[in-house]
């Protein structure tokens, strides 16, 4: 069975309502339906100390959300719009991705490689597609594979302090991406468990 990882990179601790929270899990009933077992985290509760490396010394927490990264097939990035910007925590996820870059499999090939990545962006301020290929070069760049619309987004009106979470119900648009990219992202994995990419 494939397993979907979504870290909520909201600025919001727990118990906190999240809207970035909100949208991870739609991504994840999506990938549910597909057959995928799903886990959703919300990074801001551990403490992961900056850098870029797999383990940053006593007290850092990145290496317990290592382990579910790699053990998931399907990663689900979630960030709230800050500025226009993806989350510090996000980018603090990004970072240490970076270690991974010199990590590799049993025959050689990146250890990320044969995983694939999928963002959810919302905001009640224009940044969604600036954040998503943010995200998409990066994320490719540590060695997932990105599935084709492999991204959901909703922004809000521009200056208003209507959330998502606050929403009477989802945006058809914003459902119709988000269940495609969960689709997609659910057969990319698969072909991938079944053909991994060849070794160089």
């Amino acid at each position: 069975m494939l397993r979907a990882l979504a870290l909520n990179c909201t600025l919001t601790p727990s118990p906190g309502e999240s809207s970035t929270g909100l949208l991870a899990h739609q991504v994840l009933e999506q990938l549910a339906e597909h057959g995928v077992e799903t886990e959703q985290l919300r990074v801001v509760d551990y403490d992961i100390a900056p850098g870029v490396e797999k383990h940053m010394g006593p007290g850092d927490q990145w290496p317990t959300i290592r382990e579910r990264v790699l053990a998931a097939d399907i990663l689900v990035l979630a960030t709230p719009t800050w500025m226009g910007q993806h989350s510090s925590i996000a980018q603090r996820v990004l970072e240490r991705l970076d270690a991974e870059l010199a990590e590799t499999d049993d025959a050689g090939r990146p250890i990320l490689s044969g995983k694939v990545a999928i963002t959810a962006v919302v905001g009640n301020e224009d940044g969604a597609h600036h954040i998503t290929a943010v995200l998409y070069q990066a994320l490719a760049d540590a060695g997932f594979s990105i599935p084709s619309q492999g991204g959901t987004y909703w922004n809000g009106q521009a200056m208003h302090t209507t959330d998502y979470k606050d929403l009477d119900e989802t945006p058809s648009p914003t459902a119709s991406a988000t269940a495609g990219a969960a689709r997609n992202a659910a057969h990319l994995a698969a072909v991938l468990q079944e053909r991994p990419y060849p070794v160089g």
